[in-house]
């Protein structure tokens, strides 16, 4: 395996030398384990449409666009409330 240079400020470094020694890794293990749990978007698309076809097949709602940019509008709504607490 060949390494690479990432170059990002020094404070972010910092941050996640801490944050790696903390869960007891190196930086470059640390790095490594989280790029290996992140999903790209293409993976988290394809997990959307796996969810809404089995929300689909269990209960026969298939929301629409709108149904859902509604949806989303209330949960962002009731997070904001919950933070504001």
């Amino acid at each position: 395996m060949s390494d690479a240079n990432v170059r990002i400020p020094e404070e972010a470094k910092y941050r996640l030398a801490a944050i790696a020694a903390a869960e007891g890794l190196s930086l470059r293990a640390y790095l490594a384990r989280l790029a290996e749990t992140l999903l790209t978007p293409a993976e988290r698309a394809e997990r959307v449409e796996k969810a809404r076809a089995a929300l689909k097949e269990w209960t026969g709602y298939a929301p629409t666009a709108a149904e859902e940019q509604e949806l989303d509008s209330e949960l962002d709504r009731r997070l904001a409330q919950a933070a504001a607490r």
